[in-house]
């Protein structure tokens, strides 16, 4: 009998461990690299961030801002023109009222 209720007493422990609250899980913090490579993604997560700081943390956010910056900063055809502006002609006559020195 001793024996029976000790086994009972070990199964009801055991469940309610089982069913006690689990460790929150740290979220996945997408690399800057993959964001900076999925144009997409970060827009979804820079409107995250702006939406609700504190639910995704400052280093996804810093992340997000890092790869904005990288993609707002490196080199390659500007995405806001087609063509890049040509420097301005080097002058060929002297201006008017300029003497020529000889």
């Amino acid at each position: 009998m001793k024996n029976l209720l000790f086994s009972i007493a070990g199964a009801l422990v055991l469940v309610l461990v089982g069913c006690g609250k689990s460790e929150p899980s740290r979220p996945v913090i997408e690399s800057v690299e993959a964001l900076v490579a999925n144009p997409e993604r970060l827009k979804d997560l820079r409107a995250q961030c702006k939406a609700d700081h504190a639910r995704m943390g400052d280093a996804q956010c810093h992340a997000v801002a890092e790869a904005t910056r990288q993609r707002f900063m490196r080199g390659g055809p500007s995405p806001y023109a087609s063509e890049p502006v040509a420097p301005p002609a080097a002058p060929t006559s002297v201006p008017a009222g300029v003497d020529a020195k000889d």
